[in-house]
Order: C-alpha cells, then structure tokens, then sequence
C-alpha cells in the first residue's frame, strides 16, 4: 500500500524536474538568441530610412568602423581565451551588418555627389580615411585590418599579457561607442535631436549584456567594460534631463547630430 502511494508521487517529481529542465533550456536558448540578435536591432529602422530617403548624413560610419574593429579583435580573442559561442556568433552577425550599412552608405552618398573625382583606400590619403566611394575599398580596409591583426596574433598567442590585452581592447572599443555622443551633448549643452528613446534601448540592452557576461562567468574584460558602457548610457540619460530642466545658452553654429550614433 506504502508503495502504491510513493509512486505516483516519485513520478509527479519526475515529471516536475523535467518541466523545470525544459524551461531552462529554453530560457537559455532565448537569452542567447537575444544575445546573438538584439545588438543589431537598432540598425533595422536606421537601414530602412537611408534606404527610404536615400540620405545617410544622419548616420556616422565611423560607427561601422569602431564595431568592425572591436568584433574582429574579439574573434581573435578567443583564440588565446575561449569564451561562449553566442559571444562569438553575435560578433560574426554585427559584422556582416556593419558591412551591409556600410555598402548602403556608400551607394547613396555616392549617388548624391556632384563631384566625379574618386576616392580609394589605395590613394593612402588620411584626409579621406573612411570615406571612400566604393565599398569594395571598405572591404579592402577591414580585410587588410583583419589580416595584420590575426597575423600579430598568431605570432603572440602563447602571451597571455597580449592575448588578455587584446580581448580588453576588443570590448573597451565597442565600450566606448556612447562617448562622441556624451561629448556633442557637452559640447553644444543641448541634447536636441537626440533620440531619447534609442539611448533608453542602449540603457537596457546594455544593462542586458552585461548581466549575461556575468551570469555565464564571460572573461572579466567583457562584464567590466559592459558595465562602463551602462555608465555611458547612465550619464547621458543624466545630461537629457540637466539640459531640459535647465536649458543652456544655445550655441551660433549647427550641430551634426550624426557623430553621436551608437549600437548595443
């Protein structure tokens, strides 16, 4: 009688420690996908307005260089310290993003010139360092980058001061990317034409990223410079209500808005 009592209860237990293992799973498998997606999102509406009014002077593509950078230096990171393959595999999709607005940039600016005269990454002209008229020159810098960087690499990899190094350098760059902006707000004591709403999504998807870094123990590089990156986020959030609660003297010359855009 005993038995016949225990038993069903053993097996409610079962049937419990199996739904609980499910839901972590997909638990897992929906913070990863996060991870690996949710950095590109907000370059979506930004495609999709340059595509519609075929103007990209609202966009800075120093933006696409300084994420080219970070995310093939963290590919080559984790030569020298493995880290999670959703780490891995969002640098690889922000990549070929980055490429894509990249390629759309360059057509439409292209297009709007009215000067015929070209310019190349061949020309080694530092006046015209990422502002070249066809992409292929682009690809031709990011591959010439990747090269040199994964050539260095190989010849230190067995350093591990070099391999820590590069994986700091990697996530302190994309740390960063929020900086131009907390400067041009400073600068012009205005954040007018600021998206508010696009920084609170840098605020969570940061905020978001860095959690991850931590609860899947990410090298300490990654949920350091995360949480500065939040920091970033934080004090321009502080300068959108210091400048509206107390306006500032507004500046004589017009402000390009473009320098500050960021990604997540």
């Amino acid at each position: 009688m005993e038995d016949e009592v225990l038993d069903p209860m053993i097996l409610d237990q079962a049937v419990l420690d199996q739904v609980v293992l499910v839901l972590n799973v997909l638990v897992s498998w929906a913070a990863a996908g996060a991870m690996v997606f949710g950095g590109v999102v907000p370059y979506i509406p930004q495609y999709r307005d340059i595509n519609r009014t075929q103007n990209a002077e609202g966009f800075s593509t120093y933006v696409c260089l300084v994420l080219l950078v970070a995310n093939v230096l963290r590919i080559l990171f984790r030569f020298g310290h493995h880290f999670e393959a959703p780490l891995l595999w969002q640098s690889i999709i922000m990549i070929v993003t980055m490429l894509i607005m990249l390629n759309l940039c360059t057509n439409v600016r292209t297009a709007a010139e009215v000067s015929t005269k070209r310019r190349s990454f061949t020309d080694f002209d530092w006046k015209y360092f990422w502002c070249w008229s066809r992409f292929v020159d682009y690809l031709q810098c990011v591959l010439a980058f990747t090269l040199a960087a994964a050539y260095v690499t190989y010849l230190l990899l067995d350093s591990a001061l070099f391999v820590e190094t590069l994986g700091f350098l990697a996530v302190f760059t994309e740390a960063m990317l929020g900086t131009p902006q907390l400067y041009c707000n400073y600068r012009n004591k205005s954040t007018e034409g600021m998206s508010i709403k696009m920084v609170l999504m840098w605020t969570s998807g940061d905020t978001f990223k860095t959690g991850y870094f931590l609860l899947t123990q990410a090298p300490v590089q990654f949920w350091t410079c995360g949480l500065l990156q939040v920091l970033v986020d934080l004090t321009i959030l502080v300068q959108v209500y210091y400048y509206g609660r107390y306006p500032q003297k507004p500046l004589s010359h017009t402000v390009a808005h473009g320098s500050g855009t960021k990604a997540l």
